[in-house]
């Protein structure tokens, strides 16, 4: 018979796979969904909103899709900028 054993997230899919860098990578998923919410919010059509972004319909598109190997932290941080929204960091003592 099969169990079916699930184990919590940690609070970061990125860790939780093992993966280099997780907290960088969580962090830049995170600018990637604020901007996805943003082009959704405005209903522009993406060519508008990479004008509107100084950037190019490619690379947006790239960001919509979560391609977030593509980007850094600051490249992603200058668009929600062009956006007019702005960023805020927080650190605190890891668990």
């Amino acid at each position: 018979m099969k169990s079916n054993h699930t184990t919590p997230s940690g609070g970061n899919v990125f860790a939780d796979l093992n993966l280099p860098d997780a907290e960088n990578l969580r962090l830049r998923s995170e600018l990637m969904v604020a901007i996805r919410k943003w082009v959704k919010d405005t209903s522009l059509t993406q060519a508008e909103a990479a004008q509107r972004l100084d950037t190019t319909q490619p690379i947006l598109n790239d960001v919509i899709r979560g391609r977030y190997d593509r980007f850094t932290i600051d490249r992603l941080v200058n668009v929600l900028d062009a956006a007019g929204l702005r960023v805020s960091v927080s650190v605190r003592k890891a668990a």
